[in-house]
Parts: C-alpha cells; structure tokens; sequence
C-alpha cells in the first residue's frame, strides 16, 4: 500500500473516473462527493486554499481518498493552518467524508491516520454524517498517538423515508392541518389560468430554469439576508455549470411552477441514487396567498415517491418549514483533532476562547432585538 498526496489541479482532474468508480463502492457515496461537485467547488470556491488530497492505492488499484485542502491561518478567528474537506463553506455540501473501498477500510483509515501524523496539522473536518461518518476512525487511530478530538453537533437534516410509501399514505403521516392545506393548494391551483409545473432536467433548459430559481430565491429571502445562497458571484457561477453536469448525468430535478404563466414558486433538486435531495427553493412573495411554496414542494416529494426514491432528503438546517414535511432528522457533526505539539495546545484553547465569544456575542445582540421588539 502506498500513500500519495494530490497537489494540483491536473492530478485532481485525472482522478475523475477512479474517484467516482471507488465512491460508488464507499458507505459514503453522495452527490455531494462526486468528483463533478468537488471539482467545480476547486475552480470557483478555493478562495487561496491548496489542494491536499491524500490517496492509498494497493499496487495501481485506488482503495481510499482524503479529500482534502489546505487553509492558510486566519489570524482574526484565532485559527492555524488547518486540513479540511474539499467542499466546505457556504456551498452547501452536507455528508461530507472519507471516500474508502468498504471491505478494506480499516488498513486504508491506518494509512490515512500514519500520513496525517507524519504532517502535524489541525484537521477541522465538517459536514459529517453524525456518527455513521468513516473519518470518525481517525480520531481512533490518532488519539494513541497524542492527538486530542473535539466533536460538536453543528446542524441537523430532516428527510422523509420513502420506503414502500404512496403518495396518499405519505400524506397520512401529517398532521391535520398540513395535510389539510396541502391537499387545498394542490386541488386549488390547477384551476388558476396559466398554471402549470415545469420539470427541467435537461442541459439546454437548466440554465435559464436555474436563473429563474435564483431569482425567486432572492425575491423571498434575499432582501433580509436571511440566506447566504446564490450570495456572491463565485456561488452562482458554480451552479451555472453544475446544473449542466447534473443535467447530462440524469440527476437534476429544477422544478418551477408558474401561474398566470409567469413563474411563482421553483425547487432545485438533485435525484442521485436511492436519495432525492431537497437543495434550494424560493417563491415570488406576491404569490404567498396561493401557497406557492407548498405546492412546489408537495409536486417534488410527489416526484420523489413516483420515481421510487428511498428518501426525501432536506438537508442541513432546522428550519420550522421543513418539519411540516419531516418527522425525521439526522445530525451533522464537526471533528477537530489537534497534533501533539505545543502550539496546536494553544490554539485549541484561542479556538474555544474565541468561539465562546462569539457566542456570547450573538446572544446579546438576540437580546437586545427582542427588546428592541417588545418596544
């Protein structure tokens, strides 16, 4: 077995086949490690990282990949040079992991955790799949050796199980009032003049249906920054060739239901695997009264069901919205683990000093809004 570290951009892009070959054979397999995501998260999102994927092979056979970038210090946040996921940030990349041959994981997690010693720096690793994550191997395999392991909860992802269900026995799992309200809009709004539902999954269709999701997106929660989505250029540039890539790979799900003939609500999804994943929304507020944002929302779970989907996945974030359609939720986890050296001691506790504050920070200023409100 041989451990090899990936540091430039050919390299990464010549891995594309035997990445996706070795995910499809991972417990982690997810849309969200394809190499067609992290890559075009490299090109528009390193923001000065440099690439650090750590690879093990067997001969030429590829048995696991870390993949990984290197961040510089962030002085202001207390932080030192730090390893973490490909993927990371305001993208929205959730289940991120070790991408590892399932019958060979524990001697692929060695070799990781043998590489990662020999470097001596921070891993900050996030997105994780709760507890069901491969990385957590490395805290066991690298605790021995002196390290210390930090983990928090950090998030949570609601999602629908869709095992063996209908439409109609799906609807039954609702409550009353949700399952009344949904049932009126969907009845409702077929007889409005100009309505119709949109899928697009097609690469000549998905850039303009990816325009007008952006554009309803921003129209309901751009203007009280209440969403960091399609916030900055690089973002939206991102998407622009993803949803081309997902498109020709048969995995994009772009929804936009329109009334009057002018769209009022869309839904952006990714249908790969057994898992149909709920990414972005947004709907016209003008619309609101119409319960737009339901109904696209109910057509994309009606979709997911008839398409024999094993799950509806919401993804990262407790919003109130999505329990209307979820019972079921699944944490996502944060694991930092600290080298054996004097100074990784300090700045464990800069970190926890300066997230403290933070903390602290936010709470007053949550206070003195609701003063302010109660005023």
């Amino acid at each position: 077995m041989k451990t090899e570290t990936v540091r430039t951009f050919k390299e990464f892009d010549s891995l594309a086949d035997e990445w996706n070959a070795l995910l499809a054979t991972s417990s982690s397999d997810t849309v969200f490690l394809r190499h067609e995501w992290l890559s075009l998260w490299w090109k528009h999102m390193a923001e000065g990282r440099q690439l650090s994927i750590v690879i093990v092979r067997d001969g030429k056979e590829l048995l696991g990949i870390l993949p990984l970038a290197e961040r510089e210090p962030q002085r202001s946040r207390m932080m030192p040079r730090v390893l973490e996921f490909l993927g990371s940030g305001v993208i929205g990349s959730d289940y991120l992991d070790a991408i590892v041959r399932r019958e060979r994981r524990r001697e692929v997690m060695a070799a990781f955790a043998e590489h990662l010693n020999s470097r001596a720096l921070m891993l900050q690793l996030s997105q994780l799949r709760g507890t069901e994550c491969i990385v957590t191997e490395l805290s066991r395999q690298l605790t021995p050796k002196g390290w210390s392991a930090e983990s928090a909860k950090i998030n949570v992802c609601p999602y629908i199980d869709l095992t063996d269900q209908t439409w109609e026995g799906y609807l039954d799992t609702l409550g009353p009032q949700v399952r009344k309200g949904i049932n009126r809009c969907l009845r409702n709004l077929p007889k409005t003049s100009g309505f119709r539902v949109d899928c697009i999954e097609t690469p000549d269709e998905a850039e303009k249906a990816l325009e007008i999701l952006i554009d309803l997106h921003l129209k309901r929660w751009g203007a009280d920054g209440r969403s960091e989505a399609f916030q900055s250029e690089s973002v939206i540039a991102f998407h622009r060739e993803f949803v081309q890539l997902a498109a020709r790979r048969g995995w994009l799900r772009l929804l936009v239901l329109y009334l009057n003939d002018v769209p009022a609500s869309a839904l952006y999804a990714l249908r790969y695997g057994p898992t149909f994943y709920f990414y972005q929304s947004g709907f016209d507020p003008s619309f609101s009264k119409q319960s737009v944002g339901v109904a696209v929302m109910a057509v994309a779970i009606k979709r997911a069901i008839e398409e024999k989907a094993l799950e509806y996945d919401l993804l990262h974030g407790g919003e109130e919205y999505k329990f209307h359609w979820s019972h079921e939720t699944r944490d996502l986890a944060r694991i930092e683990l600290h080298p054996p050296h004097a100074s990784a001691w300090v700045y464990r506790r800069a970190i926890a000093f300066n997230r403290a504050a933070r903390q602290m920070a936010r709470r007053v200023l949550l206070k003195a809004s609701n003063v302010a409100l109660i005023r």
